[in-house]
């Protein structure tokens, strides 16, 4: 476990040192960002929207009881730009981006494919990890940006056409502006950020360590997404902590 971690802060930071590079591989960096940002659109767009639904009908009904109805907007959009749109969106594409990212990588090294690039002295980072790290870091807190928005209109039509609820769209979104702030949207763009390059790092790693062929890439598929997932919800809890301050 700690030469992984060794491993993965090397990786890192070899990464950031090459960062004045990325323009030279903008076309690849252009093309990751679209297979990220425009692929996971569509999935970002349901699943953010159905988590606003769904915190809207556990709240209302619950503060709507208790004579606090003009607080469910509030509260629903407090959760989700702060906890759940950053966190479930980074799961998200941990599963669907992260898995390929690794099973690409891990496929050229398993077929020799890296050994290549290494003997026409090409750097595998240069080459394939900064262009997918830079990719994910700039595609995921944009995907965060519209699934925050997106779940707080599935909030607002949840909680407008539900009859247990009954809160209007104009009541909804004025809690809302009263209880959300500026920072508290920005505390999540950064932590989608924080996992972005994680989720990046982890699975170009495991990429890049792959072994015994097809068999080896499974277990660096799948070691890819657990550890991805792991260190997102251990680094919320500590981003959490931090901002909280």
């Amino acid at each position: 476990m700690f030469q992984n971690i060794g491993e993965m802060v090397l990786l890192f930071w070899r990464t950031v040192v090459a960062l004045p590079l990325a323009w030279r591989q903008r076309q690849k960096v252009f093309d990751q960002f679209v297979e990220i940002g425009n692929a996971s659109l569509l999935m970002v767009c349901i699943l953010s929207f159905f988590i606003g639904g769904v915190m809207a009908l556990q709240t209302g009904p619950l503060l709507v009881g208790h004579g606090l109805g003009t607080y469910v907007g509030g509260i629903v959009g407090y959760s989700i730009a702060k906890e759940l749109a950053p966190v479930l969106m980074a799961i998200l594409i941990a599963g669907r981006i992260g898995s390929a990212m690794a099973a690409e990588i891990g496929s050229m090294r398993v077929y020799q494919e890296i050994d290549a690039l290494r003997t026409m002295n090409i750097s595998p980072i240069h080459y394939l990890v900064l262009p997918r790290l830079v990719a994910i870091a700039a595609a995921l807190p944009l995907l965060v940006t519209f699934a925050i928005l997106v779940g707080w209109l599935g909030g607002a039509v949840v909680s407008a056409a539900n009859d247990r609820i009954a809160v209007s769209f104009e009541a909804f979104f004025a809690a809302l502006r009263d209880s959300v702030d500026l920072k508290d949207v920005a505390n999540g763009i950064f932590k989608s950020f924080v996992f972005a390059v994680t989720i990046g790092v982890v699975s170009c790693h495991q990429g890049l360590i792959t072994r015994g062929g097809p068999r080896g890439i499974g277990r660096s598929v799948t070691k890819a997404v657990v550890n991805s997932i792991v260190l997102i919800v251990i680094l919320d809890y500590l981003l959490t902590r931090i901002l909280l301050k």
